[in-house]
């Protein structure tokens, strides 16, 4: 078919009609994401007037008609005529692409609306917006529908005691696959905002929600106002988090010249949860970019030059990735006139906020890692055994082909492993569960003790055939980790370690992991109990401190002994129970539980495998009408013999 191509084929899109015809070009599409990348480009409107020092609170509200309104304290949208269009500047703004006072720093010296298409983009994809603007103690209004001015500059009178501009739009649902706006998301973005410039206030309302929140979605009214901007944020991040380090590596610093600034919070925890948001200009960049690479480059250094100065020498094997596999931070950068990759601005591309960031954070690390001598040892600690974590894995899969024997004889890949190539002096800590592990790895002495997590509960080997008992994942780990074998194979000559400490919570589901645990041995392994090589560590259930000293008790009798003799006549004694393990910072394991020269161990010891094997049958045998009989003889007795 002959279809003409002349010039009647060009099109020429004028005005905002561009936005329209292609929305994915200036927001990234017309999905829920793009959606709410509307409300992102009015509220940097807001936030580059308190950036800049004009404006110190914001007002959003997400309406109960569907629509959303974004009101600060700032200089206001000029409204006077603009020399070259003949229009209030406002109504230039709204309905040209590409105008605003950000494209030079005479408005602005950093901002995150660069391109000047936010406002007329939102208004190009709106089926109504109106604009409020206080200006010398007048009041003007302006109304738009997709994208043209539906009326002039109404000069509305005198107002007192308010200046700056309030935005509220209705989004278009011809252009939208939906026009909801999720409370959640919403609230998530006005709360970054707040934190990415200490000192501001956001006020927060959402006329549809309920009026007592039902913890599923955002509250009804809320108040931002982060004074310590990120680190507040960061803390406030952090309840509920087992911080591996006592303080958070935080600050801020200028650049030279007016180069601008960067700001940053980060810990590390031992939940394993890692996060690592970024922005640039108060604009999210979830991709990260050149300031990121400038924070993990000065973060690598540092620690680097600290191993070396501590004697590690493979300090240059380490990774960003092994210092932040857990960090929990923030970064926040200010440039002026970045370059971003899109609209969208996903991606920071600017070349210079490499180096800039880089020295100005590998500084303050450097500071941070000398003055802070313990927090600075527990992450040295975990970022070498990430480092050698990864080394073993890649030399793992280096090896393509492996014989049957060297398969049996690898060692379980959870074993963080001490260092001594002897036996001597060393001990294997088998532990409950991957949190408890991740606090032992902190606290341990790396060249001789090892730790070896263990999930959940392990098999009754008391009752369980042979089969079954080789098919259970915790007792192979274990098996290969002491090296010994079990039954007729045993061989106490090959026992890895010196030692084998079974470190459970001073609870009762730590009492029968424990349980379990010596039944395994006294069956399975009875000469490496007859050789006295099995031990129980006591570990605290309770922390009893004032301004003057800090006990920990192991049960509730020792705890109530210690507040009559040690803490007798003494008011506001802080008693703190732990709930396992795994809520111990490493310092306060090590100190309780794992320092050879503070710690108490039980040693695990029975007179002969014949006479006690009587009472492990009762005990963890298949009758429970003998265990019933047992706790009935024995329940009001402090202690039980084994000569029965």
């Amino acid at each position: 078919m002959n279809q003409e191509y002349n010039a009647s084929q060009i099109e020429v899109l004028e005005g905002l009609d561009p936005v329209r015809k292609r929305p994915g070009m200036y927001i990234g599409g017309t999905d829920s994401t793009a959606l709410h990348h509307m409300v992102a480009e009015i509220l940097d409107n807001s936030m580059d007037e308190a950036v800049a020092g004009h404006a110190d609170k914001i007002w959003f509200v997400k309406h109960e008609d569907g629509s959303v309104s974004i009101r600060d304290n700032g200089r206001g949208i000029p409204v006077d005529m603009h020399p070259k269009f003949k229009k209030p500047a406002l109504e230039v703004i709204m309905t040209t692409l590409h105008s605003g006072g950000k494209f030079t720093d005479k408005a602005y010296n950093t901002s995150g609306g660069l391109h000047g298409v936010g406002l007329s983009v939102v208004n190009a994809l709106s089926k109504k917006v109106i604009v409020d603007v206080c200006r010398d103690g007048q009041l003007y209004s302006q109304e738009f529908a997709y994208g043209k001015a539906t009326t002039g500059l109404l000069e509305k009178g005198p107002i007192k005691n308010r200046k700056g501009t309030n935005v509220r739009f209705y989004p278009d649902d011809t252009i939208f696959e939906t026009v909801e706006f999720i409370s959640k998301k919403l609230y998530k973005q006005v709360r970054a905002k707040a934190y990415l410039y200490g000192g501001i206030t956001i006020a927060w309302k959402d006329e549809a929600a309920p009026e007592i929140s039902d913890g599923n979605s955002a509250p009804r009214e809320a108040v931002f106002h982060y004074e310590h901007g990120l680190k507040d944020c960061l803390i406030e991040d952090l309840k509920g988090k087992i911080a591996l380090t006592d303080l958070p590596f935080a600050g801020k610093a200028n650049f030279p010249g007016k180069q601008g600034n960067v700001e940053w919070a980060i810990s590390w925890t031992l939940n394993g949860e890692v996060k690592m948001a970024s922005y640039c200009n108060i604009v999210p960049t979830p991709q990260g970019g050149t300031h990121e690479t400038g924070f993990r480059s000065a973060l690598t250094k540092s620690i680097r030059q600290f191993a070396e100065m501590k004697g590690y020498k493979k300090s240059s094997s380490i990774t960003a990735d092994d210092i932040l596999s857990s960090g929990y931070g923030i970064l926040s950068a200010f440039i002026p006139q970045p370059q971003f990759q899109g609209q969208t601005k996903d991606k920071l591309t600017s070349t210079q906020a490499t180096k800039l960031v880089e020295n100005a954070v590998k500084d303050n690390f450097d500071h941070f890692l000398v003055e802070n001598v313990e927090s600075a040892q527990a992450l040295l600690d975990y970022v070498i055994e990430r480092s050698e974590e990864r080394l073993k894995r890649r030399k793992e899969n280096e090896v393509k082909r492996k014989t049957a024997t060297q398969r049996r004889s690898r060692l379980p890949g959870k074993l963080s492993d001490c260092s001594n190539n002897s036996n001597i002096n060393t001990e294997i800590f088998l532990v409950e569960g991957d949190s408890a592990g991740g606090s032992a790895k902190q606290a341990r002495d790396r060249k001789t003790q090892a730790i070896l997590p263990l999930k959940g509960k392990i098999l009754n080997v008391a009752n369980a055939t042979k089969e079954k008992l080789m098919q259970n994942q915790e007792i192979k780990d274990m098996m290969q980790a002491l090296g010994c074998g079990v039954g007729k194979d045993f061989n106490i000559d090959n026992l890895r370690y010196e030692k084998v400490i079974i470190m459970t919570d001073a609870d009762v589901d730590g009492s029968h992991i424990a349980t379990l645990l010596m039944t395994f041995f006294f069956e399975q392994m009875p000469e490496l109990v007859l050789n006295g090589r099995v031990y129980l560590a006591l570990s605290p259930l309770y922390k009893l401190s004032t301004n003057e000293k800090t006990i920990y008790a192991k049960d509730d009798i020792e705890k109530d002994e210690l507040l009559k003799t040690e803490f007798k006549g003494k008011k506001n004694v802080d008693i703190s129970r732990f709930k396992g393990l795994g809520e111990m910072p490493a310092a306060q394991l090590k100190a309780t539980t794992m320092d050879q020269k503070q710690r108490k161990l039980l040693q695990f010891n029975v007179p002969s495998v014949a006479e006690s094997s009587n009472l492990v049958k009762k005990l963890m045998g298949k009758k429970p009408e003998e265990r019933l009989k047992f706790i009935k003889e024995f329940a009001s007795s402090d202690s039980v013999s084994l000569d029965l």
